[in-house]
C-alpha cells in the first residue's frame, strides 16, 4: 500500500513490522514537488534567509536500540523523560557518533551471512532503531490559513514521525525529501517532535550501493510554512528554436489555495498567460546555458491571493538550453557533446553529511580539471548540488536511488531464477520505484544542469524498470539512462542510450562498428582504484574519433573512507574491515582521483590532461591547436610558449590564437629552438585570461610539451684508472675520493664510500618486484608473479662461477656477479659494475627469464642509502609520479622533492612514487653530499626514491603502518609495468606497457657519489 498526502491514512501510530513490507512505501508523505524556496518579498529573497523556514538541525536526544525489541514503549510521548538520553548531531551518521560501526561493502548486503533474510524482509536480531526527540517552538504563531510542514531531507533508510505524541507519517527512500504536514498537531508553545529511523527496511534491498553503510538523519531537517495561498509546485521549461535565435520560457504552477501568480524574466519582461493556464515569454537572441557558459536568467514568480496581496516571492535561476538526442546524437544547443565526466558519491570527512561549502569546493576541483559532467552515483544528491552545477556549469546524469547488485549477483550465479530478480518483474516493488522516480524528478526538474534521468544502477532489468523509464518520459523530455539493459536485454527501450561499464576501448569501438542505433555512454570506466588510471587516453581519443561515443564517467571522484585513529593514537583513513565489521570489501572504496580530504592524486592531473578542451601538437617550428570547445574560441584564452634547455628556461613568449569551436589551426612558434647541441623542451600553456567562479586568472586549462634533441650528446671525458686490490675475501676498487668493496663471500657490492662517508646501507640487489597495486591485486598478481618476488629477495650466486669475475679494462675495473634466480624454470641475472677512477659505477644488468615465466613487474636495481639523503633532485618527468601508461600530464624538466613525500598516500600502500624519463637524479643531504644516478639511454630510466623497500610497502595495510624512516631506497629501473586502469578486478595492463616477457633483457645505468 502506498499513500501520500495529509490525512490520507487513519492510522494513529506506526507498526514497525510494516518496515518489512515492500508495498509500505510511505504514509501521509506530502507529494513530491520542485525544490524552489519562497520568501515574503524581494528584500527577504536578497538576504537569502526565508521567514517561512525554520531549521531543526542541531542537537537532538537519542535512544539507540539494537533492534525493535529494545525500543522503549511510548518513547514518542511528550511526557517521557529524555534527560538521560544521549545527545547527537543532526545531520549526522549514527555510526560516526558511537552507535554501531561503519561498514563498507560493495555488492554484499550488510546482513548477508548473519540472518537468513528473503528479499523484502528485514533482519530482526541486529537492525538498529534510532529514536530521536527534539523540541521546538514556532518562531511565530501560524497565520490564518497557514500550514506547517516538516521536511527530512535525508533519513537512512526510513523515518516515522510523531508530533506531541500524535503519529504524523512514515517514508522510505533515504536520499530524497520526506515531507509531512504538522498543522493539526502543532501548538504555539513548545512541541515535542519524535522521529524513529530504521536502519534496514524492505527499501534497503533497493539500496545496495557500493558505499559505506550508515544510518540516521544525515541531511537537514527543516520546518516550512505554507501561506494560505502557496506555490506547491513549479515547472519551468525552455524550448530553443532550431536556429538558436529564439527561446520560449514556459512556467506551469500548482497552487494550494485560491489565488494567482505573475512571473517576470529579468531583462525580458513579464510572462503572459496562455490558453492552457501556463505562463510564457519568448526570448530573442537568447544567451544560452551550457557547461562552457553557464549563463542563468533570473525568473521571479509572485503568488497573490484573490485580493491581490503578495504572499510569496519565489526566485528561480533559469538556464535556456536545448539538450536532446538529435540526428541520433546527444546534442547541447545543436552541437554534439562529449560528456567528460566522473561519478561522484556525496561523501567527505563526515561521510555523506556534506555541506554546501564542501560541495562547492568539489565542483571547483572538477571544473578546474576540465570535467564537464557528473553522474550522481547512485542516488540523488542534496538539492544545492544541482544549484551549484547550474551556476558553475556541469552536465548532470541524475540517478534514482536504486541498486540491487547483490541480488543481481544471485541471478547471475543461478541462485535465483529470472522471475525472482529484484525489482525485475515483481509487482510488489513497482510502487517503491515509482515513488523514488517521482521524488527525484519533481524535486530536480527545473535545473538546467540535469540533462538525463537515470533509472538507477546495477539492478539487472525487467518490466519494472521499463515502467520507471516510461514514467520519466511521460513527465519530462530528457533522455533516459540505464546500464542494466546491457545484462538483461529483454526491454532495450528502457534506455535512450547504450550504457556500459568498464568495456575496453577496443571493445567499444568494435561494438559501435555494428550498433549504430543509439549514443553510447560509458557510465563507469577507468576504475581509479589506488595507483591506477593507465591507458585512459584510448577512451578519450575514441570519443573524439567515434561520434556515437559521447559519455565517459570515471569511477570515481573521491576516496570513500572514515578517518579514525589506531591504538597508538595515530590518525589514518579507514576502509572496510578497519572497524571490526563483517562482511566488508576492504579497500575497494579507494577509487578516487582525489583522496578523502580532497588532496589531489596524480590521477587527477592525468584526468585534467585528457579532458582538456584543447588538443595541442608541437613541432620544432609550429604549434597546432585543435579546439574541442563547442561554443568558445581560443581567442578567449592566453597562450604562452616556453623553450628550455635541460630544464633551464631560455625564452618565453605569448601567442595570439583564434581557433573557433571545433576548429584546428597551425601557428608558427613565437620562440626558437637553438641550434646549439643539447636537449630542448617546448611547452605550451593555455590559461584563463580572467578569473572564473572556479579558478583564478592564469589557471592553466590545457598544456602540451615536446622534446627536441640537437646534435650528439657530449661525451664524458676519460677518467683516470682506479686502483685495484684483489684481496682474499674482497675486491677493492679505489680512487682519490672513493672506495668500493666487492665481497667474494657475500656476493655483492658491500661498500661504496665517497668523500670519506659510506653511501650504502646494504648490498645493491636485482629487483623484479614492486608492492602490488590495487589493479594487480585484482587480477592475482601475487600468485602469478610471486616467483619474481622470490627472485628479488633470494637470488643466490650461480654455482660453479667465480664470485666475482674481475677484469681490468680501459674504462676501469669490471666486477661481475652471476646470480641464479629461484624461479621455475630457473632464471639467471648477471650484474656487472664497471668502476672508473673518479668513482662512477656503470651498471649492466642482464636478465634471462626461464621459459614460460610471466612478464616481470619491473627490471631494476635496489640501492639502499642513508636516510640523511632525503632530498631528491631530478631531470626527468615531473613533478608528480608517472608510469608507462600514465605519462600525459608529466613534463620533462628539473624538479625537486622530499623523499618522504614521494609515496602517494593511496588508501592502502602499494607501488607508487615512480618517475619516468629520468635522465639523472641525485639524492643528497642538507650539505649536498649523496648519490647521483644517470641513465644510459637518451629517453631516460624510471626511478623510485622512497624511505621504504617494496616489501615493506606491501606489508603495510595503511600509510600509518609503514615503518619509521631508517633509509632511502633508490630503485632505478629500465622499465616498470604500467598501472592499468580498465578495471580493478581482472583487467591487465595493456601489452605495450609491460616489461617484455620471454626474452633476454638488458638494463644499463650509472651511479656515483656527489658532493
Amino acid at each position: 500500500m502506498t499513500t501520500s498526502g495529509a490525512g490520507a491514512s487513519a492510522r494513529v501510530t506506526f507498526d514497525p513490522r510494516r518496515t518489512a513490507d515492500p508495498l509500505c512505501v510511505s504514509e501521509n508523505k506530502r507529494p513530491a514537488h520542485s525544490d524552489h524556496r519562497w520568501f515574503r518579498d524581494a528584500d527577504e529573497a536578497l538576504s537569502g534567509v526565508s521567514s517561512f523556514e525554520q531549521s531543526l538541525s542541531g542537537t537532538w536526544k537519542l535512544h539507540w536500540a539494537r533492534n525493535a525489541d529494545g525500543v522503549i514503549d511510548g518513547w514518542q510521548q511528550p511526557g517521557v523523560d529524555t534527560s538521560g538520553w544521549d545527545d547527537v548531531r543532526v545531520p549526522g551518521h549514527l555510526q560516526l557518533q558511537g552507535y554501531g560501526t561503519p561498514q563498507y561493502t560493495n555488492v554484499q548486503y550488510p546482513w548477508d551471512g548473519h540472518e537468513q533474510v528473503a528479499p523484502g524482509q528485514v533482519p530482526t536480531r541486529y537492525n538498529p532503531v534510532a529514536s530521536y526527540v527534539t523540541t521546538f517552538a514556532p518562531d511565530r504563531p501560524l497565520e490564518a490559513g497557514e500550514r506547517l510542514g516538516i521536511t527530512f531531507h535525508g533519513a537512512e533508510s526510513a523515518v516515522a514521525v510523531w508530533l506531541n505524541g500524535a503519529y504524523v507519517g512514515y517514508a522510505t527512500d533515504s536520499f530524497t525529501p520526506s515531507e509531512f504536514d504538522l498543522t493539526e498537531h502543532v501548538t504555539d508553545g513548545e512541541n515535542v517532535l519524535a522521529a524513529q529511523v530504521f536502519t534496514w527496511t524492505s527499501g534497503s534491498w533497493l539500496e545496495d550501493q557500493d558505499f559505506f553503510r550508515f544510518s540516521g538523519l544525515f541531511r537537514d531537517v527543516v520546518l516550512t510554512r505554507r501561506p494560505r495561498v502557496h506555490l506547491e509546485d513549479i515547472r519551468v521549461t525552455t524550448a530553443v528554436s532550431a536556429d538558436l535565435a529564439e527561446a520560449t520560457v514556459t512556467v506551469r504552477v500548482r497552487l494550494g489555495g485560491p489565488g494567482s501568480v505573475r512571473a517576470t524574466l529579468e531583462g525580458v519582461g513579464a510572462l503572459e498567460e496562455q490558453a492552457d493556464g501556463s505562463l510564457a515569454v519568448a526570448v530573442r537572441d537568447p544567451h544560452l546555458w551550457s557547461a562552457e557558459d553557464p549563463h542563468l536568467h533570473d525568473l521571479v514568480v509572485e503568488v497573490l491571493d484573490d485580493d491581490g496581496e503578495l504572499l510569496e516571492h519565489v526566485p528561480l535561476a533559469v538556464g535556456l538550453r536545448r539538450f536532446a538526442i538529435e540526428d541520433g546524437l546527444l546534442r547541447i544547443n545543436g552541437q554534439r557533446v562529449v560528456l567528460k565526466g566522473v561519478n561522484r558519491h556525496e561523501f567527505g570527512l563526515n561521510g555523506r553529511v556534506v555541506t554546501r561549502e564542501e560541495t562547492e569546493a568539489d565542483i571547483r576541483i572538477l571544473k578546474a580539471a576540465g570535467v564537464n559532467a557528473v553522474r550522481t552515483s547512485h542516488y540523488p544528491n542534496n538539492t544545492y548540488f544541482y544549484e551549484l552545477c547550474d551556476r558553475y556549469g556541469l552536465y548532470v546524469i541524475d540517478e534514482m536511488n536504486l541498486e540491487t547488485h547483490g541480488l543481481w549477483d544471485a541471478v547471475a550465479n543461478g541462485d535465483v531464477t529470472l522471475d525472482e530478480a529484484v525489482p525485475g518483474d515483481r509487482p510488489e516493488w513497482l510502487p517503491a520505484l515509482l515513488d523514488r522516480a517521482a521524488s527525484m524528478l519533481e524535486r530536480d526538474k527545473n535545473h538546467p544542469s540535469v540533462v538525463m534521468w537515470s533509472c538507477g544502477n546495477e539492478s539487472f532489468g525487467g518490466s519494472n524498470l521499463l515502467a520507471v523509464a516510461d514514467w520519466f518520459r511521460e513527465h519530462d523530455d530528457r533522455p533516459i539512462h540505464y546500464e542494466g539493459v546491457h545484462w538483461d536485454p529483454r526491454h532495450p527501450e528502457t534506455t535512450d542510450v547504450v550504457s556500459q561499464m568498464y568495456t575496453p576501448a577496443a571493445a567499444v569501438e568494435a561494438f559501435l562498428a555494428e550498433h549504430r542505433d543509439k549514443p553510447f555512454v560509458l557510465c563507469e570506466y577507468a576504475h581509479a582504484m589506488g595507483n591506477s588510471f593507465g591507458a585512459v587516453a584510448k577512451y578519450v581519443d575514441l570519443a573524439y574519433r567515434e561520434p556515437l561515443l559521447q559519455g565517459l564517467f570515471v569511477w570515481d571522484f573521491a576516496d570513500q573512507a572514515v578517518r579514525t585513529t589506531d591504538r597508538h593514537g595515530r590518525t589514518y583513513d579507514g576502509y572496510g574491515g578497519d572497524f571490526g565489521e563483517a562482511p566488508h570489501d576492504g579497500d575497494f572504496c579507494g577509487n578516487g582521483v582525489v583522496l578523502l580530504d580532497r588532496t589531489p592524486t596524480p590521477k587527477l592531473a592525468e584526468l585534467k590532461y585528457l579532458y582538456q578542451p584543447f588538443r595541442l601538437s608541437v613541432t620544432r617550428d609550429e604549434l597546432t591547436v585543435e579546439n574541442r570547445h563547442l561554443f568558445t574560441g581560443s581567442a578567449a584564452y592566453d597562450v604562452v610558449v616556453t623553450v628550455a634547455r635541460e630544464g633551464a628556461v631560455l625564452a618565453e613568449a605569448p601567442l595570439a590564437t583564434d581557433v573557433g569551436p571545433g576548429g584546428t589551426t597551425a601557428y608558427p612558434l613565437p620562440v626558437a629552438v637553438p641550434d646549439v647541441p643539447g636537449e630542448y623542451t617546448v611547452d605550451v600553456s593555455i590559461r584563463l585570461r580572467s578569473a572564473t567562479a572556479w579558478a583564478p586568472a592564469g589557471h592553466e586549462v590545457a598544456s602540451e610539451q615536446d622534446v627536441f634533441r640537437v646534435g650528439a650528446p657530449v661525451g664524458r671525458p676519460p677518467a683516470p684508472r682506479p686502483r685495484l686490490v684483489n684481496g682474499i675475501h674482497n675486491v677493492g676498487v679505489h680512487g682519490p675520493r672513493f672506495s668500493a668493496l666487492f665481497s667474494k663471500l657475500h656476493g655483492g657490492l658491500v661498500s661504496y664510500r665517497y668523500a670519506g662517508r659510506e653511501l650504502l646501507r646494504s648490498s645493491p640487489r636485482p629487483c623484479f618486484w614492486h608492492a602490488p597495486t590495487a589493479n594487480e591485486r585484482g587480477w592475482g598478481m601475487g600468485a602469478e608473479d610471486g616467483q619474481w618476488l622470490l627472485a628479488s629477495r633470494y637470488a643466490a650466486l650461480r654455482p660453479g662461477t667465480p664470485a666475482p669475475e674481475v677484469s681490468e679494462q680501459a674504462e676501469g675495473v669490471a666486477v661481475t656477479y652471476r646470480y641464479a634466480l629461484p624461479t621455475v624454470p630457473a632464471s639467471g641475472c648477471d650484474v656487472t659494475y664497471l668502476v672508473d677512477g673518479e668513482g662512477r659505477v656503470d651498471v649492466t644488468m642482464i636478465v634471462r627469464p626461464g621459459d614460460g615465466l610471466p612478464d616481470l613487474p619491473e627490471l631494476g636495481l635496489l640501492l639502499e642509502v642513508p636516510a640523511d639523503l632525503h632530498r631528491l633532485e631530478w631531470y626527468g618527468d615531473g613533478p608528480h609520479e608517472a608510469y608507462a601508461d600514465r605519462r600525459g600530464s608529466v613534463r620533462l624538466g628539473r624538479w625537486s622533492a622530499e623523499v618522504t613525500e614521494l609515496l602517494t598516500p593511496y588508501l592502502r600502500p602499494q607501488e607508487a612514487g615512480n618517475r619516468t624519463g629520468v635522465r639523472w637524479a641525485a639524492v643528497t643531504d642538507d650539505r649536498g653530499w649523496g648519490m647521483r644516478v644517470s641513465a644510459s639511454e637518451a629517453d631516460g630510466l624510471e626511478l623510485s626514491a622512497l624511505p621504504w623497500t617494496p616489501f615493506e610497502i606491501e606489508n603495510a595495510a595503511h600509510p600509518v603502518d609503514l615503518p619509521p624512516v631508517q633509509k632511502t631506497v633508490l630503485r632505478p629501473a629500465w622499465r616498470r609495468r604500467g598501472v592499468g586502469g580498465d578495471d580493478s578486478w581482472g583487467a591487465r595492463t595493456h601489452p605495450e606497457h609491460l616489461v617484455p616477457a620471454g626474452e633476454e633483457l638488458t638494463f644499463r645505468f650509472s651511479f656515483e657519489g656527489v658532493l
